[in-house]
């Protein structure tokens, strides 16, 4: 029976948003209950949503506490793994001894989309070559009908601030603009601002962001440029956007000549720390094994988190692995016609 259980544990992690190689040596400790302590205490203390999820906290300890005791060696991990996995959280996550980093929870419409958008098959409805940027990683070009095109592929450390404005000074002449934000990885705030003010020509209100249930008070988003693109834009988000994909899909949605086209996101809010980098997500265990859970909360415009709930899009469009297999982007279909 252990057998077949940790196969399923390693079926799972391969399954993960985002998951590096999984290297578990022997342990060099056995403190298992006292990472299990701490790995309690630190979610009871710090995770902005258990009330919102209607989550028994303390009544999980009691299911554990007994699992942690009589685990030995390694089995730490089944129990820290089910543990984090009572948060059904796309962002809570443990370390191996190797390093490697393992997702208990995949949210379901990430499951549902993760294979419904291809690059391959994007790359079908241009008539020339997309470019790539100086970090290889945004893929842009002028589609027919003088429409522009820009896959982000994630938003991670800085290279949208780097890479962005060259980008939108190339695609500043069309008549339209599609923004691919399907299949997000997440990244920082600070990216996620250098795209979005890119299309602003006043101040907005940023939306709530709860640091150990304190509302912060932030500065107003100001327009950046130039370039600044005022033409028509759509969003394109599917259940694999995820995370700062999601915030950067709920500030666009604001503003007045953006439509955001696709199917609602895959719903993960929990921050791992504030703008300045307070309160980080990441929690060494006593034995040296770590931990990751969220320890703000970010909020959509309407006063929700987008945990568990996503952002919707303006105008749904569904599109399925079967469309892919095809050869069809149903999604992009839609996004081009409106921008026509």
């Amino acid at each position: 029976m252990k057998r077949v259980r940790r196969l399923l544990l390693a079926i799972v992690a391969l399954m993960a948003l985002s998951c590096g190689d999984i290297i578990v040596t022997s342990p060099v400790s056995d403190q298992n209950v006292e990472d299990f302590e701490a790995a309690w205490n630190r979610v009871d203390a710090v995770y902005p949503y258990l009330e919102f999820k209607q989550i028994n906290w303390d009544s999980l300890y009691a299911v554990y506490r007994p699992r942690a005791e009589n685990a030995r060696g390694d089995e730490i991990y089944e129990v820290l793994h089910d543990l984090l996995l009572e948060l059904k959280d796309g962002h809570a996550h443990y370390k191996t001894s190797g390093g490697g980093e393992v997702y208990p929870y995949v949210p379901p419409r990430h499951l549902r989309d993760r294979h419904a958008y291809s690059p391959f098959v994007v790359r079908r409805y241009f008539d020339r070559e997309p470019r790539l940027s100086d970090s290889g990683r945004i893929e842009y070009e002028v589609l027919p009908d003088n429409i522009g095109y820009a896959f982000l592929s994630d938003f991670d450390e800085d290279y949208l601030v780097r890479d962005f404005p060259g980008v939108l000074e190339y695609l500043q002449d069309t008549e339209g603009l599609i923004i691919d934000i399907r299949q997000k990885k997440g990244g920082s705030y600070g990216n996620v601002e250098a795209v979005v003010t890119r299309f602003m020509t006043s101040a907005l209100q940023r939306p709530d962001f709860y640091m150990l249930g304190e509302l912060l008070d932030l500065p107003l988003f100001q327009p950046q440029g130039p370039p600044t693109y005022t033409n028509p834009v759509v969003v394109l988000i599917n259940g694999s956007t995820f995370s700062a994909g999601e915030l950067c899909t709920e500030i666009m949605k604001q503003l007045p000549q953006v439509t955001v086209v696709g199917d609602t996101t895959g719903g993960g809010s929990a921050a791992s720390q504030s703008s300045d980098g307070d309160v980080v997500g990441d929690y060494l265990l006593p034995s040296g094994k770590s931990i990751h859970v969220g320890t703000c909360d970010l909020r959509r415009y309407d006063g929700l988190p987008w945990e568990w709930l996503g952002i919707p899009p303006d105008i749904r469009i569904e599109q399925t692995e079967e469309d892919v297999r095809e050869g069809r982007d149903r999604q992009l279909e839609y996004a081009i016609d409106l921008l026509k």
